[in-house]
């Protein structure tokens, strides 16, 4: 059967959010160092990947990220953020996969669309939290004007718009699978 427009495109969007995954689960591992050394990383990356000593680069800013409570704070916003953007990648891969095997109107889309909706609420409420705890510690409402506060509308919006498009889903799925037992 040859395929649709509609899922070339699916096609292509799949290796895209396949090679986006891949770098997010890639660069995890990188967050607690990088924050660490935060001031120059690159310099220092590279000064010790010369010298023979990236793993001890990386183990050291490993152990002493948490011992600065901002260095920790961000560490560890960032590593949830990232956990919970690749839950959202997986999600829409899952979405790409039932568009490629032509069944779009599933259930399991719906559900699919659900959960990346609650990652993206949970990296909202998450960036809300930074925000507030930054203005606590800041004393000052510098910390409105970072991309922290961008977040908060940003993933709530996209959190509703995958619910929304999860319920279209759901209604699709239940119209389709009562037309499916109609003569």
């Amino acid at each position: 059967m040859e395929s649709t427009a509609v899922q070339k495109i699916a096609g292509v969007l799949k290796i895209l959010v396949n090679i986006t995954f891949a770098c997010n689960l890639a660069a995890l591992p990188l967050v607690p160092p990088l924050v660490y050394f935060r001031d120059n990383p690159f310099h220092l990356a590279v000064k010790q990947a010369l010298s023979g000593g990236l793993l001890s680069y990386w183990t050291e800013g490993l152990s002493k990220v948490w011992s600065a409570p901002v260095s920790a704070m961000l560490s560890l916003f960032l590593l949830f953020s990232g956990v919970c953007t690749a839950v959202i990648l997986r999600q829409g891969r899952r979405v790409l996969d039932t568009i490629l095997r032509g069944e779009p109107f599933s259930m399991e889309n719906a559900v699919s669309l659900r959960r990346a909706a609650l990652c993206a609420f949970c990296i909202s409420i998450a960036a809300l939290g930074r925000v507030v705890l930054s203005i606590g510690v800041y004393r000052s409402a510098a910390p409105l004007l970072t991309y922290n506060a961008l977040f908060i509308p940003i993933f709530a919006m996209a959190g509703l718009l995958c619910l929304v498009m999860s319920a279209l889903f759901r209604q699709a799925a239940e119209i389709k699978a009562e037309n499916d037992l109609t003569i």
